[in-house]
């Protein structure tokens, strides 16, 4: 009998998606590749996977927005959260040395997260690819000698290749941080201080600025305010608000009075604080 935890992850095994699932769960789980994030989400509304693991923001290339849109459509919950160092190395098959490389691979992400290495290197050639992982498993399959991948080490010790250079990200404090998703609303935890919503707010003077004064007044933290337009009303947008407290009443105070001045109120989640890069 199976009894390892279904995860869905976007991208192929070894994709820094599957390093924040490993990361989040530990080792007894089974990751389900999926091309997309809405194909995640699919997933997970059909419950043929219990977890969706799906990044949301990156510390250089900033939020993923559309993934947002997705958490709301899909009405997910939102129950934890894991943030990953982005660490990106020069992959390549056995035996092949750094005179023999011609073409360097990935995804554009992290090629523009490596621009400064390559700068010292016109002699190679940067190929745009769709996956991280997916670029190191074609090195792996096709035997390609004169070709790396930009990749992290867990795609190194799953296909089987060398890391001919470590650490060429430009930026030593990049992370991304993770969201676990779930079908419907986690158990009753007394384990939560941070939680994730959206709302609406009416197009007024100081409408917004009333509802942050609230969580102020009560010692609720805001961490992070991310708004995005409602499609197809102009001057109307969708607020989606991270806050951590250290007094659960304050918290559930704050709620109760945001609530009089929002339209379409939605708590995404509450979950334990999980910020250790």
């Amino acid at each position: 009998m199976n009894l390892k935890k279904k995860v869905a992850i976007q991208g192929i095994k070894a994709s820094f998606h599957e390093e924040a699932a490993l990361k989040y769960f530990g080792n007894e789980i089974d990751t389900l590749e999926c091309n997309s994030f809405k194909h995640t989400c699919e997933l997970l509304k059909k419950g043929d996977v219990e977890y969706t693991v799906m990044a949301i923001e990156n510390s250089i290339a900033g939020s993923l927005l559309p993934n947002y849109t997705l958490i709301r459509d899909y009405n997910f919950a939102i129950t934890g959260e894991v943030y990953l160092p982005i660490q990106l190395h020069l992959l390549a098959l056995p035996g092949v040395t750094f005179e023999q490389i011609k073409f360097a691979t990935s995804h554009p992400i992290a090629i523009r997260q490596c621009v400064d290495f390559f700068d010292d290197f016109p002699n190679i050639s940067v190929i745009e690819s769709s996956d991280t992982a997916a670029c190191a498993k074609k090195i792996a399959e096709e035997k390609l000698i004169d070709t790396v991948a930009i990749a992290n080490a867990l795609a190194a010790e799953t296909y089987g290749l060398n890391i001919l250079e470590r650490r060429i990200e430009s930026n030593k404090k990049n992370y991304t941080r993770f969201l676990i998703l779930e079908n419907g609303k986690q158990d009753e935890t007394p384990e939560i201080n941070k939680a994730s919503i959206n709302f609406q707010v009416g197009n007024q003077v100081g409408a917004l600025a009333k509802i942050l004064n609230i969580f102020a007044e009560l010692q609720v933290n805001l961490t992070k305010i991310q708004s995005m337009p409602v499609l197809g009303k102009r001057n109307e947008y969708h607020f989606y608000v991270d806050m951590e407290w250290k007094n659960m009443e304050n918290y559930n105070q704050a709620i109760r009075k945001a609530l009089k001045y929002t339209v379409n109120f939605n708590i995404m989640g509450e979950y334990l604080k999980n910020d250790k890069v």
